[in-house]
């Protein structure tokens, strides 16, 4: 007879309603595939009221967090409810309870993700969280034991559908970035307040994740440097495309020197680059590990369905520990890596890098702009001047050979306060290709 492992449920939002119908509808299938019998006993949302298409069996409900967190017969809790607050408390007096926990919860393991780990190891319970970054796809695993052998030197991530697609949209469709929003919007790809995916904070508590997992790191939200889509425009689009490039959305984890760079902006990358044809709302993560080489997994990052298959694969792996009566022996993280000593300032790490001045077309331009670039040691690979007939104000775009982040910074300081300089210059760092 197959043990029967009791489910609760925190929150009832669109993954949470995805995991409950999962649970529901295919419990046999479930069963055969796990060995055990789960079941989802209750349920917990502050609206209870509000319809998700689908119907609770009566007594699952509740309103009360306490309900599934004091129940004994309650072995699994998952945690669905997100932010910092009160989901660390109600995941904390879970583990102290002796529940395992489920959670998809980005933000809270970004912020305190040591604090929950140490407190499921004092408890001798399990943390799962594989829905926390890239929804369906098993990044999570892949990290914490399918690579356990690697050490990494590169993680790159496009984390947030809601910024790919807009990009894919500009490029595609030739838009603008407010007319691929209010599109992102129409269908459902963007919130109301887009703010926390198209100013890179979202795809920054992925990041913190990936390299708590992949390098031993855990990065506090003022680690990584983060710039969002706001100052991209269609016509940095077109240029990237007429010079080989396209513009993603990347989260930037990178072993260089023994420091670790973590930085989420937008990025140039060559069209052969892995990563330069994952489009829409389609997320991809590439590692390159020392015993695998280069590595991509791509798939739906966000959804019902894709991460609720997230969760339910996490539920699934905590029954099995459970039906067996052994707890996970995969450790919740990796060490720090010994070949890192620090993170490192924005202000070292060394690019290429794209530059678009806005400048009044007149005589001696290009020769001042390349003097004051080269006074700070950046070097032009080349200059495209895209010529405006009647146009006063014309771009002229350069392309730099590797270049320290600091320089740049300084060099356009001087740059966008010169009398011919119309408005303030755009920067996008690029992307290479890993070497073959």
């Amino acid at each position: 007879m197959n043990q029967t492992i009791h489910v609760g449920l925190l929150g009832l939002g669109t993954v949470g309603t995805g995991v409950a119908r999962v649970l529901l509808e295919k419990s046999r299938l479930l069963e055969q595939r796990i060995g055990a019998r789960v079941i989802l006993h209750r349920v917990c949302d502050r609206d209870l009221r509000r319809s998700r298409g689908f119907r609770l069996p009566a007594g699952l409900s509740t309103t009360d967090p306490y309900k599934l967190i004091q129940d004994p017969q309650i072995k699994i809790f998952v945690e669905l409810i997100g932010g910092i607050e009160p989901a660390r408390t109600f995941i904390l007096e879970a583990l102290r309870q002796g529940k395992h926990v489920v959670t998809a919860n980005k933000a809270l393991l970004a912020h305190a993700g040591h604090e929950l780990f140490d407190v499921a190891t004092q408890a001798g319970a399990d943390l799962y969280f594989e829905a926390s970054v890239g929804g369906g796809i098993p990044i999570i695993k892949v990290l914490r034991e399918g690579l356990i052998a690697n050490d990494f030197d590169t993680i790159l991530g496009i984390v947030n559908g809601t910024s790919n697609y807009l990009l894919t949209r500009m490029r595609e469709a030739g838009i603008s970035f407010h007319e691929a929003l209010a599109e992102a919007k129409r269908h459902g790809y963007a919130e109301r307040d887009p703010s926390l995916d198209i100013d890179g904070h979202d795809a920054s508590h992925k990041l913190a994740i990936l390299a708590l997992l992949g390098f031993g790191i855990q990065a506090r939200p003022s680690d990584i440097h983060i710039e969002g889509l706001r100052t991209i425009s269609q016509a940095d689009i077109q240029y990237a495309e007429e010079l080989g490039y396209c513009v993603k959305p990347l989260a930037i984890a990178k072993q260089v020197n023994h420091e670790l760079e973590l930085r989420v902006h937008p990025t140039l990358l060559a069209k052969t680059h892995l990563l330069a044809n994952v489009n829409g709302v389609y997320n991809a993560i590439y590692i390159h590990g020392d015993m695998v080489g280069s590595m991509l997994f791509y798939g739906r990052g966000a959804g019902q369905n894709p991460t609720a298959a997230a969760v339910v694969s996490d539920i699934a792996d905590v029954a099995r520990h459970l039906s067996r009566g052994v707890s996970s022996l995969i450790p919740l993280h990796r060490r720090q890596s010994h070949r890192i000593l620090r993170l490192r300032r924005m202000g070292d790490i060394e690019t290429r890098y794209y530059l678009r001045f806005m400048v009044t077309d007149r005589p001696g331009v290009l020769a001042r702009l390349a003097g004051v670039l080269g006074r700070h040691q950046i070097s032009i690979a080349s200059v495209h001047q895209k010529e405006r007939r009647a146009a006063r104000i014309v771009p002229v775009v350069m392309m730099s050979h590797e270049a320290k982040e600091s320089h740049v910074h300084q060099a356009l300081r001087v740059i966008d306060h010169l009398e011919f300089v119309k408005q303030r210059t755009v920067a996008i760092r690029t992307e290479a290709p890993r070497a073959k």
